[in-house]
């Protein structure tokens, strides 16, 4: 089933969270949600079974939002990762199934022994000597 994009689409102020109207209803999606489901080839793979699972972005926000054609939008990281478009019916998936996607996200950190917070030792380069 082909979807139309959203009748709004709204940055939220702290650019946590992306808010998307569909049929009068807003759906608030964090920017955290939207990173670890980027439909990139980084996260999604090329086939399934390749997904890479996205751990320690709890603090990613939403750096910049591209329309692209007429078709999906473009969302920009703060933590550089750009490379995903969001189709209008990837976007309508994301908003009708966040409840159960979110709950699968958190069973599969859980059970990967990993966290949604980036680890100090990712921000800054280990010293030697």
């Amino acid at each position: 089933m082909k979807h139309d994009m959203p009748e709004e689409i709204r940055l939220q102020q702290g650019r946590a969270a992306l808010t998307l109207v569909y049929g009068g209803a807003a759906q608030s999606l964090p920017a955290e949600f939207l990173r670890v489901y980027s439909p990139s080839a980084e996260v999604r793979g090329h086939a399934p079974g390749q997904e890479t699972l996205q751990t320690g972005k709890a603090g990613v926000t939403i750096a910049g939002l591209e329309p692209v054609g007429q078709y999906a939008l473009k969302i920009i990281f703060s933590d550089g990762h750009d490379s995903g478009l969001y189709d209008w019916d990837y976007l309508y998936n994301l908003a009708h199934g966040y409840d159960t996607m979110w709950a699968d996200y958190l069973c599969k950190i859980e059970a990967a022994g990993a966290s949604r917070t980036a680890s100090p030792q990712d921000a800054v380069p280990a010293k030697s000597g």
